[in-house]
């Protein structure tokens, strides 16, 4: 058996892992998309380490783009096989894909009429192509097979895969891999993204069963998240102080699945013990609001104080200063408003969707605050103004960082360091580890803390590295 690692190796996006068996049957772990600017790294999704006519089978973790967003691309390149996962998961894909084919589209539609724009051909471009269509989307889910937690589901006569819930988003799953080769049988395992106990609406993850060889992810590989109970009292503080005090806008860039549900249970929590300030809140991403609806389908994986506050109140979603924003008009119109409000959208790293625009309108005014609640890749927009960054590029011009920049890690759905070896105190017979989904330096700080709590043979796989097993 071998794993060749062909993505998020030393990064923290594009998952991708392939197991090859020595009968030559390929499993691919996750197929995900690269999210970021890195010049080694701009090829990246337009390109693969493996033929996608060659996998048998694709498992997919959770349906996070950096997960999930090259599945179209496969399956446009010749890939026939099952995709395999949780059925949360496959409700969220199909419309976390669609919406990631519209935004190919639009994107390449944007570049080539830029080119015809140039009034000389010699300095125009290669016209640009989607990497997929919507149409692609629609073959690809065809291919979806969504099965339950805790239960073994049979590959073939020598692979089965066992799915145990995560707690990072809705569906979210750790894979387990038992295979038999050679005459024995071999336990391999995949963290996916590793969720954080006690956090609203999901349950806490579940550590995996024993594995020989372990595939883990790293992202907070060198730090600790902030308690919960001075989590709500400070994004509290952070209201008040923005849109109370200072009468400013406050912007939280926040992925259209997971985060954005979380931050809005949390305000409507608020909004019930009465100590929200009458401010008009936005979600303004129609994937938000369509993922939303989804997690609303989806009570099989609720923690069990969601389900007790569903009986207080029967939408944790909504109340009535929340606006969820579809149409463009009112995304602008929030751009040009004066008034005091929360803005919550999309993404969450700030290199993409309407968030740019609120950026680009509201980053220069010092009334106003940028809430960074999650993990952001160093060259994205969110990586820079994580890092202090004072002006910054944004649609060909230069702002002024003047807003204030907040930055709330306890939001984040990884597990920090001690979570994670949480996690995986129970896995006594590894063999081997390999620390994937996370900056080197991260990766390097967990490892020797991992050394230090007794694992070894820990690896940290170079993009297209292979490992027989």
């Amino acid at each position: 058996m071998k794993v060749k690692f062909c993505g998020a190796a030393q990064v923290v996006t594009g998952s991708s892992h392939l197991i090859t068996l020595d009968n030559g049957f390929k499993i691919l772990l996750d197929c995900g998309l690269y999210q970021g600017r890195a010049k080694n790294m701009e090829n990246f999704n337009s390109n693969w380490y493996f033929n996608p006519r060659d996998i048998d089978c694709l498992i997919l973790s959770h349906a996070h783009i950096d997960h999930s967003g090259r599945i179209p691309k496969l399956v446009k390149d010749g890939f026939r096989g099952h995709i395999i996962c949780t059925h949360a998961t496959r409700s969220l894909c199909a419309i976390m894909l669609l919406d990631s084919a519209k935004i190919q589209e639009r994107d390449a539609e944007y570049w080539n009429r830029r080119q015809l724009k140039k009034k000389k051909k010699s300095k125009r471009e290669k016209q640009r192509t989607p990497l997929y269509t919507t149409d692609d989307v629609a073959e690809t889910m065809k291919l979806f097979m969504g099965v339950s937690y805790e239960k073994w589901y049979r590959l073939n006569e020598d692979v089965e895969v066992f799915f145990r819930d995560a707690g990072h988003i809705l569906g979210s799953a750790s894979v387990s891999l038992r295979i038999q080769e050679g005459g024995e049988t071999k336990m391999l395992g995949f963290t996916g993204d590793i969720g954080r106990p006690d956090r609203p609406i999901l349950r806490d993850p579940i550590p995996m069963p024993e594995v020989d060889y372990l595939i883990c992810e790293s992202t907070y590989g060198a730090k600790d998240h902030t308690a919960k109970p001075a989590e709500t009292e400070r994004f509290l503080d952070i209201i008040k102080k923005t849109c109370v005090e200072k009468r400013g806008k406050l912007i939280i860039p926040a992925f259209s699945v997971g985060r954005t549900q979380e931050i809005v249970y949390m305000l409507d929590r608020l909004e019930t013990q009465g100590k929200l300030p009458r401010i008009p809140v936005y979600v303004d991403s129609p994937l938000a609001v369509n993922a939303t609806t989804v997690f609303g389908s989806h009570p099989e994986c609720f923690d069990e104080n969601l389900n007790e506050y569903l009986l207080i109140d029967d939408n944790p979603f909504g109340f009535n200063r929340l606006t969820y924003v579809r149409s463009v008009d009112l995304s602008k119109k929030l751009n040009e408003t004066k008034d005091a409000c929360i803005i919550i959208s999309s993404s969450g790293m700030m290199n993409a969707g309407r968030v740019k625009h609120h950026l680009f309108n509201n980053i220069d005014n010092e009334k106003n605050t940028i809430l960074i609640v999650g993990y952001c890749s160093p060259d994205t927009p969110g990586g820079m103004l994580r890092n202090g960054i004072q002006e910054i590029k944004l649609f060909g011009e230069i702002k002024a960082v003047n807003a204030e920049i907040e930055i709330m890690d306890s939001f984040s759905a990884h597990a920090d360091r001690t979570e994670i070896l949480t996690f995986l105190e129970n896995q006594k017979k590894l063999k081997h580890l390999f620390l994937v989904h996370g900056e080197l330096k991260s990766q390097e700080a967990l490892k020797k803390l991992m050394l230090e709590k007794g694992f070894d043979n820990i690896h940290i796989p170079r993009l297209k590295q292979q490992f027989d097993l």
